[in-house]
């Protein structure tokens, strides 16, 4: 008595759980290099292009028209933005900040934000500006 074998080894592999985790890692993809820096939302002055510095990690600090301090979408006075960003460096030492002024801000308010961020330290910072459309 001859026992048959019905385990041959497959001609192709099947490749559809791969595609499925493809299309999953590409869709996350697309929503995470969507997601910008949040905040509100303020007219920008116009600069040239330049790399972006925002990250997960990354604090938006918002300077309204009117000198509203925003820290992400939070309203902040300018001691309590302090205090945050010195909590937030104890437990992430290096984190960048990207600063967002108002084109119409005032410029004393935008200089006591970076005269805060260099008194607390931080050297990463960006200042957020619209690209020049030529």
């Amino acid at each position: 008595m001859q026992v048959q074998d019905d385990s041959k080894p497959y001609d192709d592999i099947n490749i559809t759980p791969m595609l499925d985790l493809a299309y999953v890692l590409l869709v996350i993809f697309i929503i995470m290099t969507t997601a910008t820096v949040q905040g509100q939302k303020v007219n920008l002055p116009k600069a040239s292009a330049a790399p972006s510095l925002a990250t997960q990690t990354t604090k938006a600090i918002t300077v309204g028209n009117d000198g509203k301090l925003f820290l992400d979408t939070v309203p902040v006075t300018l001691s309590e933005l302090e205090q945050r960003l010195v909590q937030q460096k104890a437990l992430t030492p290096e984190f960048p900040v990207v600063l967002r002024g108002d084109a119409q801000a005032q410029y004393q308010s935008v200089m006591d934000v970076l005269d805060l961020l260099g008194r607390i330290g931080l050297s990463q910072v960006g200042l957020a500006t619209k690209p020049l459309v030529k």
